[in-house]
């Protein structure tokens, strides 16, 4: 299951799965682009593996990489209590 996160100016989706028995999370960015159709990435955490990225460039990259790292910790915690939509019912 994926559970929505954030989505930005750009109408930028960032997404994550439940959190598995092995403690990782993926992350996925998903930005549409008229030509491409969408640019995207994807990050496994807690390690922020990035892997399977199209259509970013280095500065889009790094943007999202401070991001994803400044905001790595909700995401793990989202990841297991159902995410963000029912963090405030725990």
């Amino acid at each position: 299951m994926m559970y929505p996160f954030m989505t930005l100016n750009d109408d930028t989706e960032i997404t994550h799965s439940e959190m598995r028995k092995d403690g990782t999370v993926e992350v996925y960015v998903e930005t549409p682009d008229e030509k491409d159709g969408f640019h995207n990435a994807k990050c496994i955490l807690p390690a922020q593996k990035w892997q399977d990225v199209f259509g970013y460039s280095k500065n889009e990259m790094s943007y999202f990489r401070e991001l994803i790292d400044s905001t790595a910790h909700l995401i793990l915690e989202f990841s297991q209590t159902g995410g963000i939509l029912n963090a405030a019912n725990f």
